[in-house]
């Protein structure tokens, strides 16, 4: 942050000069210079503006911690992650633009998938510091798929929201839609919900027979809370 104040200064005292300069002149030279040295100083003023905001950017990445996480297949790629019980993602887009930035101090991480046991973790984050955490799903042999089944269509935009059946995490939207992608789930009554950190929640009720294809479509819309689905 001391960096940022001190290309402000700089900012500020290379304007001043230039408004001197302007001022030492004769009245004619003024008049010939003045909207020259007026573009000149608006120029200095926005470069020093992007530098101090730059400068204070890198200051804040300095304070948190980066965590990576690093899947063994498809399966732990598409899985969705939460942290300190809040969905973030599924892990293949925290990356980029969206990666990992936590305040230092313990977390917890929890990656899930259906038909595969919870992987958990608690890690320490240090400021400044990344680390790598290694993710491999494991088959949960409880989990038995219904003999008789009924489709259901997703088109839903952001396809990278997580989706929940009956309270239970089963992917993100992306899976399950498009040709030759569906969701397959038991006939009977069955809760859909969808959720995405920073959009409102979209949740529906669906009755399905045997065999039933149906489609739900609808786009999120923006300005929900920031942090995801807790864990249920």
């Amino acid at each position: 942050m001391a960096d940022g104040k001190e290309s402000l200064r700089w900012s500020a005292i290379l304007s001043y000069l230039l408004l001197l300069n302007v001022i030492s002149q004769k009245p004619k030279e003024v008049h010939m210079s003045l909207h020259r040295k007026v573009r000149a100083a608006v120029f200095l003023l926005f470069l020093f503006s992007s530098l101090q905001l730059v400068l204070a950017q890198r200051a804040g990445n300095d304070v948190l911690g980066e965590v990576e996480l690093v899947g063994a297949s498809k399966v732990e790629n598409t899985s969705g992650v939460w942290i300190d019980g809040q969905y973030v993602g599924y892990l293949h887009e925290l990356k980029g633009s969206k990666k990992l930035l936590l305040l230092p101090g313990e977390h917890q991480i929890a990656v899930r998938q259906g038909g595969y046991v919870d992987f958990a973790q608690k890690i320490s984050v240090r400021a400044g510091e990344k680390q790598t955490v290694s993710v491999k799903m494991e088959k949960d042999t409880s989990a038995q798929m219904p003999r008789v089944t009924a489709e259901i269509k997703l088109d839903v935009k952001p396809n990278r929201a997580a989706v929940f059946v009956d309270g239970v995490f089963i992917g993100h939207v992306a899976e399950f839609g498009g040709i030759g992608k569906a969701l397959l789930v038991q006939p009977g009554k069955r809760r859909i919900k969808i959720s995405l950190p920073g959009y409102q929640p979209f949740q529906t009720d669906i009755e399905l027979v045997a065999n039933q294809k149906s489609t739900i479509k609808t786009e999120l819309v923006p300005g929900g809370p920031a942090e995801g689905a807790p864990l249920p």
